[in-house]
Order: structure tokens, then sequence, then C-alpha cells
């Protein structure tokens, strides 16, 4: 079961990134993850319970990596091509592997080494692809938001398995949109006293987007907390909204080398399943 409500946040999560591409035409970065994240808190209000002190600081602590990891992806979105930064994103499963596999002092084995190597391989045809569309990724500021977005949102995803062991889903994912929103709000506030405002128009995709992520993250938060579930594997099918994103990405924003990014995203998609087939 857990599978499947990894598959349907997927679903949902490649959906998301196409609205948020969309919403970046009206509003600023900060604007449009303010407004979704505070309509995703309200939508799980009803849920809300209190908790206790230790918790909530742990909650806090998410929160400061999942805000991290949205603004600086969203900063990518608006720098670069929708196409690349699917294609990049989809090596963050790979990271987690790693990082499980340190924290713990493992060793990869063959198969692991195989999956690594196509990553990378992958990671650098795309940087090849990016060069030819103009995009120096040496100097790209969009592209060095998407690195600490992939790393932030890794580091994300190993804490989610540790707080999950005692938390309850509906918990985590209702005060942890509270404390994202306190955060952008702060942020938004200190921007302003600094004279850096940004520009902000109502528009029903932020909407859309609030409601995509919130689905997502709910189908996320259960997936986890379920018996027998595996993070590395959750990880991949999430992953897997890269496919959605980079598909109707090409089809909406008509981006280049199309076919280029296509053939990268299948060796990157292939090195991640060989990754994850060493780690089972």
């Amino acid at each position: 079961m857990w599978i499947w409500m990894a598959l349907a946040s997927a679903v949902l999560l490649g959906v998301y990134d196409i609205a948020k591409k969309v919403a970046l035409k009206n509003n600023g970065v900060y604007n449009i993850l303010l407004v979704a994240t505070a309509l995703s808190a309200v939508f799980v209000s009803p849920f809300i319970t209190l908790g206790n002190f230790p918790d909530h600081l742990r909650l806090i602590f998410k929160a400061v990596l999942v805000t991290a990891s949205w603004v600086s992806g969203m900063i990518a979105l608006q720098l670069l091509p929708i196409t690349t930064v699917s294609t990049f994103k989809t090596s963050r499963p790979m990271f987690v592997v790693l990082f499980s596999i340190l924290l713990f002092g493992e060793r990869l084995n063959w198969l692991q080494w195989i999956g690594v190597a196509a990553v990378l391989l992958a990671l650098w045809l795309l940087s090849v692809s990016s060069s030819r569309e103009g995009i120096s990724f040496k100097g790209n500021r969009g592209f060095w938001a998407l690195v600490v977005s992939v790393f932030t949102g890794v580091a994300s995803a190993l804490w989610d398995k540790h707080i999950m062991a005692d938390m309850q889903p509906l918990f985590v994912q209702s005060w942890t949109n509270i404390y994202i929103t306190l955060l952008l709000a702060i942020t938004i506030l200190v921007r302003s006293r600094r004279g850096i405002r940004e520009p902000f128009k109502w528009d029903w995709t932020l909407v859309l987007v609030a409601v995509l992520i919130t689905g997502a993250d709910m189908l996320y938060f259960f997936s986890l907390k379920a018996d027998g579930s595996l993070l590395s594997v959750i990880s991949l099918i999430r992953r897997s909204s890269v496919i959605i994103t980079f598909a109707l990405g090409a089809v909406l924003f008509k981006e280049k080398r199309i076919a280029q990014k296509a053939g990268v995203l299948a060796l990157m998609l292939a090195g991640v399943t060989v990754l994850m087939m060493g780690s089972l």
C-alpha cells in the first residue's frame, strides 16, 4: 500500500513543479511559497494536535531544511529551463542512498557503484547539453541554487525517516507548514525592510500549487509511516515525478534540446534504479 501512496505522491509532485513554474510568471519566489504554504497549513489545520516541546524543535529544524530547499529550488526554476532542473533533481535519490550508507558506515556494493557511475555520467552529459543552450553551470546562480535545493532536500528526507518513527503524519505536516509559513513571512519582512520587494499578483495557480503540495506531502508522510516502508524506494518513486514534469514542461514551455535531455533523463533514471536494486 505504501508504494501506491508514494506513486500517487509522485504524480501530484510532477504537476506541482509545473504549477510553480507557471506561477513564477506573475509572482516572486518568496511570495509564491508563502501563499502556497499558508494555504496548505489552512487545509490541514483541522487535523492539528499540540504535541510536546522536543517534537516541535525537531519540526522547526525540518522546516528550516524544507524552506531552504524550496526557496533555492524556486530560484533554480526561475533561472533555468524546467527540463534541466527536473533532470538534475532526479539525482536526489542517489544522494539519499549515499548519505544513508555513510551515516551507518556501510560500503557500496558493485551494483551500487554502477548506479552511482551512471548518475554521475548523466549529470556530466546534462552539463554538456546545458552549455550548448548557453548555460554555464560553473558561474550560474541558478545551478548553485539547484545544488543547494537537492542537498537540503536530501537532508530533509533523511530527517523525515528519523522523526516519523515516533510522530504521526498529519502532526508533522500541519506543524511543519506552520513553521515554514512563519520562516517565509519573517524572511519577506526582513527583505522588505532592506528595500528588497518582490511583485505580488493574485493568481489562482497559487491555490493549485497549495492543493498539489498538500496532497503530495500527505501521501508521502503516510507512506513513510507505513510498516515495512523503505526510504530509498520511496525516494526513487517520488523522483519519478520528473517524467511528468519533463514531459509537460517540454510541451508547455517549448524548451530546447529536449531529445538530448530525454536521453540524459533515461540514463539517470536507469542509474538510480540500479542503485536502489543494489540497496535492497
